[in-house]
């Protein structure tokens, strides 16, 4: 019979370990690895020193039910199509890394998943709850809010109409009539509004407020064309659509798009589909200025959103060194390039 050889049990180092191989207190050791923590540089430089050479990792789950903070950000977003969103996270994780907080990314489903969404946020006792979708409707966000199932909930850049909750966005208003104004500059008479998706969600102001802006200066309501999700292929076939089988004299002589996943389908379907130039036959505009825009293929004219600020600023939120009164007026800037 053959001997059966039981695997040693494995050896947790322990924060004791790390203090007396550094020649610390156990106290000293805990406060090295808190953010702010009244230590000196010497002594945190040696406690990590230490703790890296013994393989030593705080508790962090320990830690968090002492201090009821957890660290930990939760992030909600769904539609991954829209390339801004990966912009976001990127500077989002970011400036929440460098100021000490780890993040809990939730990828939501569908509407119906938004409850849930939350749920799986607020049972990991997260520090805030951060929505950076399109699927979270007010009501959704006003029984979060009320049940206090988060310690703060944010929508990124979008409005929540729900007074309770912390916007953290660009002036989306201030920066369409700066668009519109551009287009009426650039003697464009002919607009098409490319709008996203329609739905009582934390809300895009974008449509709303170019419509109204050039009704008053021009005295027109401009044509819309709404694509269902903020997707390039679904903007190809929404334009192309729209716009096939027309006259030149029909077509309209620049389409202001929602966001830059629009207009990016909207240039391919007007180069591709309609077989027409792009800004001779038709201009775009987009918003947010994602990477691929200033590629050769696209060369965007676009809005700017200062997405490191927006970002900096929820730390500033979540440090309590605000309580984000005026946090939905960002100010961004209009990016001029070939397409418009």
């Amino acid at each position: 019979m053959a001997d059966k050889t039981e695997n040693p049990p494995v050896q947790t180092v322990t924060a004791d370990d790390v203090a007396a191989e550094a020649g610390v207190s156990r106290w000293t050791v805990n406060r090295a690895f808190r953010q702010n923590a009244s230590i000196s540089e010497e002594s945190r430089k040696r406690v990590k020193e230490v703790a890296e050479k013994l393989g030593y990792v705080p508790d962090l789950a320990a830690s968090s039910l002492r201090s009821n903070n957890s660290r930990i950000v939760s992030l909600l977003i769904d539609d991954f199509a829209n390339p801004h969103k990966l912009v976001m996270l990127e500077r989002l994780t970011k400036a929440l890394r460098k100021a000490g907080w780890d993040t809990f990314l939730v990828n939501m489903l569908d509407e119906d998943d938004a409850p849930g969404a939350l749920l799986s946020a607020s049972q990991r006792r997260v520090d805030a709850a951060v929505v950076i979708g399109s699927r979270f409707n007010e009501e959704v966000l006003e029984t979060a809010l009320g049940a206090k199932r988060v310690r703060k909930l944010v929508t990124f850049a979008r409005m929540s109409r729900n007074p309770k909750a912390i916007s953290i966005c660009c002036d989306d208003e201030a920066a369409m009539r700066e668009i519109a104004d551009y287009v009426l500059k650039k003697k464009f008479s002919r607009p098409m509004f490319l709008a996203g998706p329609q739905s009582d969600s934390a809300h895009l102001l974008r449509k709303e407020t170019f419509m109204a802006e050039w009704e008053r200066k021009t005295g027109h309501r401009p044509e819309v064309a709404t694509a269902g999700v903020y997707d390039a292929k679904q903007s190809f076939d929404t334009v192309a659509s729209a716009l096939s089988n027309r006259r030149a004299g029909d077509l309209p002589d620049v389409i202001v798009c929602e966001n830059d996943a629009l207009a990016i389908g909207a240039i391919d379907a007007i180069k591709h589909r309609l077989g027409l130039s792009v800004p001779k036959d038709i201009a775009v505009t987009g918003f947010d200025d994602i990477p691929a825009a200033d590629s050769p293929n696209y060369q965007l004219t676009t809005y700017r959103q200062p997405m490191s600020d927006m970002a900096e600023s929820l730390v500033a939120f979540l440090r309590d060194e605000t309580d984000g009164t005026g946090l939905n007026r960002f100010e961004g800037k209009l990016i001029v390039r070939q397409s418009a």
